[in-house]
């Protein structure tokens, strides 16, 4: 067990050390601010070996209420060593005096294999949660939670974190099973916490109680009540998730984006891939509750609409040059009928699914725009939105490549492989999601003009893909009404 020495001084101290290392991370959303943090809770780890000193913290962020701007909380998982990790500079949040122990060395802690084994360990009910602030006293308000479909007695033999995410962290588990057979293991560390529910855990939960083989085998969770931000009200919500890993396999936007390059006609792929779409949809309305469409909700979705055209025609104000015909749009899909809604993917597109040998399309990360707030990602939604999403998918796949050959056009490829996705959907669902074409009109654009003010704000070269795409979609809609 850890001794937590409570008279100890730390120099600097941990609030002192974080803020510009957070400043220089991929998921802290408050990109040019430097974090302004007050500790709001933490709990513990133990290092079986008694070396690694473990430690989650959950801080708050106000660095942004002097402009309006709501605190966020922060996850914070941190190792504390008397000696450098090797290995991991990168790693290295930086050191700090202990009057005690003497100098140590702060790691984010997902790359600190202590650390990664330990929570793995909390995840398969193998590991005790520790109070942040008392030696040798269990957390009760952490939970570690074994999916009851995982029966697998997992052994880590390595662990890696993923490069490349924005807003969470991943570890990847070189694990093997009883029988020693490699059962490589993803576990999805959550760095910006919400009270509630995450969907990626109860979405994901559901479809693998369900048996299906289109989501990866759920291994289990973290969950965990802390102090509230303001108010009395204590906030629940998940730390952690683990999952199946799938090695050396391939996402379908670089499969599709091979495909563009290679002139390969991609439209098997993409009917299998709206077969697959269509067969989750099925079993989340059966698994998770569904909900009547309201007025209330109708006007709140429109609403969300015309509020991200605001947003791109202020991003590019040639865009406004359509307001008139925007709106139309917008009210057409008002005025249509509306099917039931339930729970979606909610950020569908070609890089949230696996080409899985054996498998087939195999669908990921079912948490939803991280942007927009929990409260919003966990309600029942339109599954339109999904099938809007994927078709934008494939024209950025066509666009991307266009890119990088000026005057090549692959607007036939795109074509092909949406129609394909259609039609793979619709054989699937028994009805074909164009039979609501006001609805899916509406639900292009409104990502297009999602996607406009991206590209205007983070890559400015690639605009056109969307913005053509605002031009085409009205020209169709156009067409359509004639």
């Amino acid at each position: 067990m850890a001794e937590i020495h409570q008279t100890a001084s730390l120099t600097p101290t941990k609030l002192e050390l974080l803020p510009e290392w957070m400043a220089q991370q991929r998921w802290y959303a408050a990109k040019g601010r430097v974090p302004r943090l007050r500790r709001l809770w933490s709990w513990r780890l133990d290092d079986p070996a008694g070396e690694v000193g473990i430690e989650t913290l959950l801080v708050v962020d106000e660095s942004g209420t002097d402009h309006g701007h709501e605190p966020v909380v922060y996850q914070v998982p941190l190792t504390y060593r008397a000696a450098p990790l090797e290995g991991a500079h990168h790693a290295l949040v930086g050191t700090m005096e202990h009057s005690v122990l003497g100098r140590r060395w702060v790691y984010d802690a997902p790359h600190d294999p202590v650390y990664a084994r330990q929570l793995l360990e909390l995840v398969l009910g193998r590991a005790v949660p520790q109070a942040g602030s008392q030696s040798d006293t269990p957390e009760p308000a952490v939970v570690g939670i074994r999916h009851p479909s995982w029966t697998a007695q997992s052994t880590v033999r390595e662990t890696r974190v993923l490069r490349g995410e924005q807003s969470n962290t991943s570890v990847i588990y070189d694990c093997v099973d009883e029988q020693g057979v490699a059962e490589p293991l993803i576990l999805k560390v959550f760095r910006t916490l919400q009270p509630g529910e995450n969907p990626d855990v109860v979405v994901q939960g559901a479809l693998a109680e369900a048996g299906t083989t289109r989501v990866p085998g759920m291994v289990g969770s973290v969950s965990a009540t802390w102090p509230p931000v303001t108010g009395d009200e204590p906030a629940h919500g998940h730390l952690a998730f683990a999952q199946e890993f799938y090695p050396g396999t391939e996402d379908a936007w670089r499969v599709a984006l091979r495909a563009v390059a290679d002139g390969h006609d991609f439209t098997t792929e993409a009917r299998d891939l709206g077969a697959a779409t269509a067969e989750v949809h099925a079993l989340l309305a059966r698994a998770l509750p569904t909900a009547q469409v309201s007025p209330e909700a109708v006007a709140q979705t429109v609403a969300s609409m015309r509020s991200r055209y605001v947003a791109a025609a202020s991003e590019v104000p040639a865009i406004a040059a359509y307001d008139h015909e925007i709106a139309a749009v917008f009210d057409r899909a008002a005025r249509a009928p509306w099917p039931v809604l339930q729970r979606i993917h909610g950020d569908y597109h070609l890089g949230q699914v696996l080409q899985v040998p054996g498998r087939g399309w195999v669908l990921l990360d079912f948490e939803g725009e991280p942007l927009r707030p929990l409260a919003e990602r966990t309600q029942p939604d339109l599954t339109v939105r999904d099938v809007a999403g994927m078709l934008r998918s494939f024209d950025y796949a066509a666009g991307s490549w266009e890119q990088s050959h000026p005057g090549g056009s692959a607007r036939e490829w795109a074509e092909a492989a949406q129609a394909a996705f259609l039609e793979g959907y619709a054989a699937a669902a028994g009805r074909d999601p164009r039979e609501d074409a006001d609805l899916l009109t509406a639900l292009q654009l409104d990502k297009a003009l999602y996607e406009v003010v991206y590209e205007a704000r983070n890559r400015p070269t690639w605009l056109t893909i969307p913005t053509d795409a605002v031009v085409r979609l009205l020209d169709e809609a156009r067409k359509a009404t004639r």
